[in-house]
C-alpha cells in the first residue's frame, strides 16, 4: 500500500511537490517562530540561574536601571539576620562609545562597590572572566573597566587598550563572557566613577545585591528584609520618570511596552534625592499589579522590593506567555494554508482517479483499502513536510544566531522539532481525510460513470 501511494504521488510530481513545499514552509515557520519563545525561556533560565542572591530595588521599578534607593540603607540591610554581603549597584545607559551612538543592542555602565563585591561567594561577572582580571581595590576612583567579550569584539578592543564611553576614556583591565544577551551588556566600573560620569545622585543607588548566608532560604530572607523596612518611607517608582529620561525614542517605546508587561504603573511621582530628608517622603502604593489578565497582590506599605531569581524569572515569563499567543496566531495562518493545500491536492487526485478507484473496487478493494491508500498518500506528504520543515527551521535558527549574535538567541529544542514532525504528520492525515471519505463512499459503477 505504501509503495502504491508513493507511485501515485510521483505520477503527479508538480502538484505533489507544491503541496509538500507548502507544508514544509508552514512547519519551518512554526519551528522558527516558537524558537523565539524557547530561546527567551532558555535565556531567562540561564541568566537567573546565575543569580543566587536577592536584589533590593525601588517598589514598582521594572529593572534596577530605573530604581532609586537611599545609599544609607546598605548599613540597615547588613543588620538583617541571615544577610552575609550587601553590595551597592548603580546602572546607567551608555549613550556613545567611540563616537558611535548606542541604541541596539543596548549597553550599560555598571557601577559596583568593589570592596563588598569582592566578598561575594558567587558573583556573576568575576566567575566568567576570560582574559585579564576583575576590578580590585586599587581600581577604586579610576577609569579602569571590565567589559564583555561581546563589547570587546564589537569595538575591536582588548586588554590594556582604551576606548571612549560617554566622553570618558576607559582602560580595559579584564574581559568577561557569560554567553547571555542579558548579562553581556555591562561596562563595569567603580560605583563612584559611574556616579561621576553620569551625574548620578551621590546619596542614592539603583539597587542592592544581597547574598544570604549559605543554606538560608532566599524567599524567607526577602520577607524578613521587607518587614524590617516597613516603617521606612519611600515613594514608589512611576513610569513618567522613564519617559523623562528616554524621551520618545523607539527604545523608550520598547522599554515602555516591556514595563507594562512586567510591572504596575502606580499613580505617583518618582523620587528625586536632592537630600536625605527628601528621599524619605511617603506615598501610598496601589494594592494591585496588573500584568496581562493576571492580578497580583503587592505590599502597600513596604518602601523596598526584594526579588529573588525565581521572582525575576516569573515576571519575564509573563512576557513570554504573551509572546506565545502572538506566535500561535501567526503559525496558525501558515498551518491553515498548508492544510488547504493538502486538501486541494488530494481532492484533485481523487477527482482525476475516479475510474481507477472504480476498477479497484470492482476487483475487490474494500472501502477500507481505498481509505488507507489516500491516507498513505497524504501521510507521506505529512512525514516529508515535517522532516524537511524541522530541518530547515532548525537550520534557520542557527543562521540567525550566527548572523546576529548580539541581538538574537533562538533555540529549537529536540522536543520542538519532534513535535513539529508529528504535528505535520497529523496535518497531512487531516488534509487527506475528506478526499479519502469521498472516494471511499463512491460505488464502483458510479465511479466508472463519473470517470
Amino acid at each position: 500500500m505504501f509503495r502504491f501511494a508513493i507511485r501515485n504521488l510521483l505520477s503527479r510530481p508538480i502538484r505533489s511537490l507544491l503541496s509538500l513545499m507548502g507544508l514544509t514552509v508552514a512547519i519551518a515557520g512554526m519551528v522558527g517562530l516558537f524558537s523565539v519563545a524557547e530561546g527567551l525561556n532558555r535565556l531567562l533560565s540561564d541568566t537567573f540561574g546565575r543569580i543566587p542572591g536577592l536584589v533590593a530595588i525601588q517598589p514598582g521599578a521594572p529593572i534596577p536601571l530605573f530604581s532609586r534607593l537611599p545609599k544609607a540603607w546598605k548599613a540597615e540591610l547588613e543588620k538583617v539576620e541571615g544577610v552575609e554581603v550587601v553590595t551597592a549597584e548603580v546602572w546607567q545607559r551608555v549613550n556613545v562609545i567611540n563616537g558611535e551612538v548606542i541604541l541596539s543592542p543596548p549597553r550599560f555602565l555598571f557601577g559596583t562597590d568593589i570592596e563588598s563585591r569582592l566578598k561575594l561567594r558567587r558573583a556573576v561577572y568575576q566567575s566568567e572572566m576570560v582574559s585579564g582580571r576583575f576590578l580590585n581595590l586599587e581600581d577604586r576612583g579610576t577609569f579602569n573597566t571590565v567589559i564583555s567579550q561581546q563589547i570587546a569584539d564589537q569595538f575591536s578592543v582588548g586588554i590594556g587598550e582604551s576606548f571612549m564611553v560617554n566622553g570618558r576614556q576607559l582602560t580595559i583591565v579584564g574581559i568577561y563572557e557569560c554567553g547571555s544577551l542579558l548579562l553581556d551588556v555591562a561596562i563595569i566600573l567603580d560605583i563612584d566613577v559611574v556616579r561621576q560620569m553620569t551625574r548620578f545622585e551621590p546619596d542614592s543607588v539603583c539597587a542592592f545585591y544581597i547574598e544570604q548566608q549559605e543554606g538560608l532560604d532566599a524567599e524567607k530572607l526577602a520577607e524578613e528584609i521587607t518587614d524590617r523596612f516597613r516603617d521606612y518611607e519611600l515613594q514608589p517608582w512611576q513610569p513618567s520618570s522613564l519617559q523623562a529620561e528616554l524621551g520618545s525614542s523607539p527604545l523608550s517605546q520598547l522599554l515602555d511596552a516591556a514595563k507594562n508587561l512586567l510591572t504596575s504603573a502606580p499613580e505617583s511621582v518618582g523620587p528625586n534625592y536632592d537630600s536625605p530628608a527628601e528621599s524619605a517622603t511617603a506615598t501610598v502604593r496601589e494594592p494591585t499589579v496588573r500584568a496581562g489578565n493576571e492580578v497580583e497582590r503587592v505590599d502597600e506599605t513596604a518602601p523596598i522590593e526584594v526579588r529573588s531569581a525565581v521572582e525575576w524569572a516569573s515576571r519575564f515569563e509573563r512576557m513570554s506567555d504573551d509572546l506565545n499567543v502572538i506566535l500561535t496566531v501567526l503559525t496558525s495562518i501558515g498551518v491553515i494554508i498548508a492544510v488547504l493545500s493538502i486538501v486541494n491536492t488530494m481532492l484533485m487526485s481523487v477527482s482525476e482517479r475516479m475510474i481507477e478507484f472504480g476498477i479497484l473496487k470492482a476487483n475487490g478493494w474494500s472501502r477500507r483499502n481505498v481509505l488507507s491508500l489516500i491516507a498513505c498518500e497524504s501521510g507521506v506528504i505529512g512525514i516529508l513536510g515535517g522532516l524537511f520543515g524541522a530541518i530547515f527551521g532548525w537550520g534557520g535558527t542557527k543562521i540567525v544566531n550566527a548572523a546576529w549574535p548580539m541581538r538574537s538567541q533562538l533555540y529549537a529544542s529536540p522536543a520542538l522539532l519532534t513535535f513539529a514532525v508529528f504535528f505535520s504528520i497529523a496535518l497531512g492525515l487531516l488534509g487527506g481525510l475528506y478526499p479519502a471519505i469521498r472516494a471511499m463512499r463512491m460505488m464502483p459503477m458510479q465511479a466508472l460513470r463519473r470517470g
